[in-house]
């Protein structure tokens, strides 16, 4: 997916998102060009000219200072990932930041020894960009039909676009689809021209239309804790606390699904667990 100026297409984006009302301009008579703010409205909120912004926003203007990007910030009301988004954009616009090549991510023992130990509760060990570096067999069963894929192409955002079961399976598929869209907006930003990001990126926009769209909003957060529900084929419905650790200050994160305590869903989950045991 081309991204000549991404620091233009996130301002771009975000000011699509702010209403006049919302920064707190007066009402305007007749029909508007925008749903949000214009180059104009923003570029006043932010104290900065209208001809600056532009070519800011056009990729013409590559350098801006710390001060600009904080006024920028404060106008479109970003929240904090927002803010780092928006500060790791401009240092790469301005050849300001360089990233290291990355390994490639892998699975250590102890990692895998832990998938191990929190059986029969599913846990997948992923890269930042999706990847299934291992799981248990609970982890790869909760997300019905990613293990019939081979190793190599299990990967969980490639699981919630192109998988045909995963919209029946994710309770709430429109939010796990835009979590995992905004998670690889974040670690694009943190490197821009890396490959396992890119390969992932360019895969689902030439496949998906939902992909493109959500990809177009420009939201941005990496994967944090939260509660997830999944109509699973074998066991019903699941209810679970889904825990996301990241690995030895890196990006590999651990994912941990565990049923809402005291509740029914654990008779069903541990159904799950001997369900994925050999029949002897």
């Amino acid at each position: 997916m081309p991204q000549s100026n991404p620091l233009g297409e996130f301002l771009r984006a975000r000011r699509a998102r702010v209403s006049p009302a919302q920064a707190g301009l007066p009402a305007t008579v007749g029909r508007r060009r925008t749903p949000g703010l214009c180059r104009e409205e923003l570029a006043a909120l932010a104290g900065l000219s209208v001809d600056y912004y532009t070519r800011l926003e056009q990729g013409r203007e590559r350098n801006p200072g710390p001060a600009v990007v904080e006024a920028l910030a404060a106008a479109l009301r970003l929240d904090p990932d927002e803010r780092d988004h928006l500060g790791r954009l401009t240092d790469y616009a301005a050849g300001r930041r360089t990233t290291r090549p990355q390994p490639a991510p892998s699975a250590s023992r102890p990692a895998l020894d832990l998938l191990e130990r929190v059986r029969p509760w599913p846990a997948l060990l992923l890269a930042r960009n999706g990847d299934v570096l291992a799981a248990n067999p609970e982890g790869l069963a909760l997300h019905a039909g990613l293990g019939e894929w081979p190793a190599r192409r299990r990967n969980t955002v490639r699981y919630t676009f192109l998988h045909p079961a995963a919209r029946s399976v994710l309770g709430d598929w429109e939010g796990a689809a835009a979590m995992g869209v905004a998670n690889l907006h974040h670690w694009t930003s943190a490197d821009p021209d890396a490959a396992d990001l890119r390969q992932v990126r360019e895969e689902l926009a030439a496949a998906s239309a939902d992909f493109r769209r959500l990809w177009d909003r420009h939201h941005v957060r990496p994967r944090r804790s939260s509660h997830k529900v999944f109509h699973h084929p074998a066991v019903g419905d699941l209810r679970m606390e889904h825990q996301v650790w990241y690995l030895d200050h890196s990006s590999t994160r651990l994912s941990l699904y565990q049923p809402e305590p005291a509740h029914i869903d654990q008779v069903a989950l541990l159904a799950l667990s001997l369900d994925t045991h050999p029949r002897t």
